[in-house]
């Protein structure tokens, strides 16, 4: 996994736009909303309309997909491709219905995020087969399937939360010890597989 962006020239960097935008404060927590898996498969449907064969794979990741947790109200989806560089082959599609490409990350397994409105969606996409994907479902059926895994990630996301962070990456980024360790523990669990690609 690349290093995340922490620098401010980080940060723009990665942005399409050239600019972050700062944030300057705490970062809110809404309770679980047993309407999130629902909103999910709303917007599965929308991407696989836009996308037709060309979505390899569709997952709801993040917290919003961990019953029970606590999470910022922004929906992460996870979409497969064939190849996540190659941007002509999915993002105008997706942009004609209602996304908007946000951030490049090539250094991090070619990751791209789109985002949508009503509701707010993270789309994350990676080329089919990429680690990242396995460690993204990894943590979050860990964290599905072990209550003491959940309980951890959810004591830590309201102790960070609670603090005024520059930039929502860096609240993210405050919470990677804690994920990396939960993947490691999902990871060690499956035959064959390694924490780290």
């Amino acid at each position: 996994m690349a290093k995340p962006p922490e620098t401010d020239a980080e940060m723009a960097a990665a942005h399409v736009s050239g600019t972050a935008s700062v944030h300057n404060d705490t970062v809110y927590l809404a309770p679980y909303d047993p309407a999130w898996p629902a909103w999910y498969e709303a917007e599965a449907a929308k991407i696989r309309a836009a996308l037709g064969e060309r979505a390899l794979m569709l997952e709801h990741v993040g917290s919003t997909s961990i019953p029970g947790i606590p999470a910022k109200p922004v929906l992460d989806v996870l979409l497969a491709v064939a190849d996540s560089a190659d941007e002509a082959a999915y993002v105008p599609a997706l942009v004609a219905h209602g996304y908007r490409l946000h951030i490049r990350e090539p250094d991090w397994e070619q990751h791209r995020l789109l985002k949508g409105q009503d509701p707010a969606v993270n789309l994350h996409v990676f080329t089919d087969g990429s680690h990242e994907i396995r460690r993204m479902i990894a943590f979050r059926d860990r964290c599905r399937t072990q209550p003491e895994e959940r309980r951890l990630y959810e004591e830590t996301k309201r102790a960070l939360a609670g603090r005024v962070w520059r930039y929502v990456q860096h609240y993210a980024n405050a919470k990677g010890e804690v994920v990396e360790a939960i993947i490691a523990r999902a990871l060690a669990e499956q035959p064959g597989q390694s924490t780290r690609g």
